[in-house]
């Protein structure tokens, strides 16, 4: 078994276990629409800690749009410390955790401090059934099957982001049904981009990343930048990319990889920030949907995924999981194992 084979292991496991999310998210779907057609919520709350609370920014990102319902994510230790900041009897409140063990203290003490502060409702994502948290639940998702033997996530949050991506979609009226096309667009999106992958993976060159993304793809930013930073040790970190040219681009060296995710909506903003950038020197590489503008340099993955926008986000991810995946193992650190250290 070589460095971090679990973790790859799960990474390629993908495909299978996002069509069983949907499964399990079927499963619950009436649950899901009865209790968002019978309260009228004037807010929702996405809770969690480290990736999963990243999950929550894209979940957030998503109902707002698509309901006009103020919806934000809040780390769950803010919301077990500070509560009456966050939560208030005097509004109805539908609180969604996000976790992979269902036994995380902070989110477990949230779920707890939302019910003590007039909180309404919870619905729980998990990857866990049986724990605490998933007790706490009016309407529990529990995927079991991603769960993982590796510290790092990585299809345990695709799977739960992929269920939380589907509820977004319930409860805005859209057809979630099209997200069981995903699986076999993942497959396709793996080969198509292996090469590139492979070679920024193993480029060593490399002493930073930057991820930059707009709207529901700054929380995927975030979470390439968490898992560079776990598995890979590498100075990393997310942006909003009108954001980085404020001060943080004055950071970039040479040996800078900037890694940008193109939307639909903001596209004309952001290739004017990757444009700017990649003609001062820094190297680019950029993911988008296909057949739309494109930047004028730097290296290009599309996903050519024909789906709405709202849908596709998850693409993005896994080859930046192997990215960091492939950085880590290169630079002799182990994703499997709790205490990284490089091999003699």
């Amino acid at each position: 078994m070589g460095l971090g084979s679990k973790t790859l292991a799960e990474i390629e496991s993908q495909p299978q276990l996002w069509t069983e999310a949907l499964r399990q998210f079927e499963q619950r779907a009436d649950e899901l629409q009865r209790l968002w057609s019978t309260t009228s919520f004037d807010e929702i709350i996405f809770t969690g800690c480290g990736s999963t609370y990243y999950a929550g920014m894209v979940g957030a990102a998503l109902l707002q749009a698509g309901t006009g319902i103020t919806a934000r994510a809040v780390s769950a230790t803010e919301l077990m410390l500070f509560p009456e900041m966050i939560v208030s009897a005097h509004r109805t409140t539908l609180l969604i955790c996000v976790s992979r063990s269902g036994t995380t203290r902070e989110t477990v003490a949230a779920a707890e401090m939302f019910r003590n502060h007039g909180g309404h409702s919870i619905v729980v994502v998990t990857c866990s059934s049986e724990s605490p948290l998933a007790q706490t639940a009016d309407v529990l998702v529990a995927i079991d099957a991603a769960q993982e033997e590796s510290r790092v996530q990585t299809r345990s949050f695709s799977s739960m982001l992929l269920a939380v991506t589907a509820l977004a979609a319930l409860f805005t009226g859209r057809d979630w049904r099209i997200l069981a096309s995903m699986p076999e667009r993942l497959e396709r999106l793996t080969l198509a981009s292996a090469e590139t992958v492979e070679r920024l993976g193993r480029d060593l060159s490399i002493t930073q990343f930057v991820f930059l993304g707009s709207g529901a793809l700054y929380g995927l930013a975030c979470e390439a930048m968490l898992k560079m930073t776990e598995m890979a040790k590498l100075f990393s970190a997310a942006y909003h990319p009108l954001e980085y040219l404020h001060g943080p681009h004055y950071t970039a060296t040479a040996t800078t990889q900037l890694i940008g995710l193109l939307s639909d909506g903001a596209r004309a903003e952001e290739l004017r920030v990757f444009n700017i950038l990649h003609g001062r020197g820094l190297a680019l590489f950029t993911l988008s949907d296909a057949n739309r503008l494109l930047p004028v340099g730097g290296t290009v993955i599309t996903l050519d995924s024909d789906l709405p926008e709202w849908g596709r986000g998850l693409l993005y991810l896994p080859p930046l999981q192997r990215i960091c995946w492939l950085q880590a193992v290169e630079r002799g650190f182990d994703p499997d194992n709790l205490a990284y250290r490089p091999q003699a």
